[in-house]
């Protein structure tokens, strides 16, 4: 070789030094000793022909395997990776990487190699059979993920309001409705918390700072508890013969340009839509008040429909929302009988294999 320093060129093969004839001696060597079960024997004889010569594509490939088939995963897979580095990719290599890669958890990574060999090879069976197996635990994977975010979520509703540190004055309020738990709380508004007796303006910021600190918000569950409500006025009309009426635009009730407005600012398209909400929080929508209101009630009373109420009259009620005390207009309702305590929150390998139908070998 040159010593001049003008010959060398950067990222040449130059420098490596390999003796392929030592290579394949020390590689049919290691072959032997893997058929009399001396398997360390071998990895440590592979060692010298990858050694001798790094390119040797069987015996970094069977270092690879040995090593695998004794429990050292990280250091086969950075061996097969070397073999699949350059192309074409060895299919058998591929295939021990996806199931190293599937047993990690890794999907999309094993999901990767084995598009690589079936683009190659489209039939390949054990690359679709193990393809098939990925992608079933992939999805498994994401359902768990979904299930376990449904989980938190319902944990976190379900969390007592007494938990938080609240006023003795906001406690008493919250009980007195009936408001037992987070979830509770966010499907209540501002104006229906309002409406409430005893219920100020403190004891309201004090929840809203409470739940801000949580990227929480009142109303925030309103959705949920209109979606359910709808469900639970068109079980009631059914039978009746007006529950198409539920599907009608509101546009056919003539109201005023006032009341209108008001409707468009909540997004209420339909008279399902309308029923679903209350008085509170109708009245909680700028300029529309007790007129607007009465129009309301008098063209959904000419179909025989209603306001949805928060009442124990039987009328629909958002879930989880008992009935709780209210001021109206003709005095102080009755207050209603304390419910029960309740406690919220309870409920009641594989081994590799030694060969392949095409003579490579694989895992799995």
């Amino acid at each position: 070789m040159s010593n001049d320093p003008l010959d060398m060129v950067i990222g040449s093969d130059s420098s490596v030094q390999r003796d392929e004839a030592e290579s394949s001696k020390l590689y049919e060597q290691a072959m032997g000793e893997v058929s009399a079960n001396d398997r360390y024997a071998a990895i440590a004889t592979l060692r010298k022909a990858v050694s001798a010569d790094p390119e040797n594509s069987d015996a970094l490939f069977q270092l690879a395997y040995q090593l695998d088939l004794v429990g050292e995963e990280d250091e086969a897979i950075s061996l097969y990776e070397r073999c699949c580095e350059k192309p074409p990719a060895p299919i058998r290599a591929l295939l021990n990487l996806a199931v190293l890669a599937e047993d990690r958890g890794d999907y999309i990574r094993a999901e990767r190699c084995l598009r690589q060999v079936l683009d190659t090879n489209p039939n390949h069976e054990r690359a679709r059979l193990f393809m098939k197996d990925v992608l079933a635990s992939k999805d498994m994977g994401v359902e768990e993920d979904q299930d376990r975010d449904i989980m938190k979520r319902r944990a976190l509703l379900d969390t007592p309001v007494t938990d938080f540190e609240l006023t003795v004055r906001a406690r008493t309020c919250l009980k007195k409705m009936n408001i037992r738990t987070l979830g509770d709380l966010l499907r209540i508004t501002e104006a229906e918390l309002m409406s409430y007796k005893n219920f100020g303006e403190s004891s309201l910021e004090e929840i809203k700072k409470m739940l801000s600190m949580k990227g929480l918000r009142l109303g925030q569950g309103l959705e949920d508890a209109h979606r359910s409500a709808r469900r639970q006025i068109m079980d009631r009309l059914k039978g009746t013969g007006k529950e198409a009426l539920l599907n009608k635009p509101v546009g056919d009730l003539q109201l005023s340009v006032r009341a209108r407005k008001a409707l468009q600012l909540l997004n209420i398209q339909t008279l399902g839509d309308l029923c679903s909400h209350t008085e509170a929080e109708l009245m909680g929508v700028k300029n529309f008040g007790a007129t607007s209101l009465t129009e309301v009630h008098e063209k959904l009373g000419g179909l025989g429909l209603s306001l949805r109420t928060i009442d124990e009259d039987g009328a629909p009620i958002p879930p989880a929302m008992p009935a709780p005390e209210m001021v109206t207009a003709g005095g102080e309702a009755p207050a209603p009988a304390p419910a029960d305590e309740t406690v919220v929150g309870e409920s009641t390998e594989d081994g590799p294999a030694a060969g392949d139908d095409d003579g490579s070998q694989t895992i799995g």
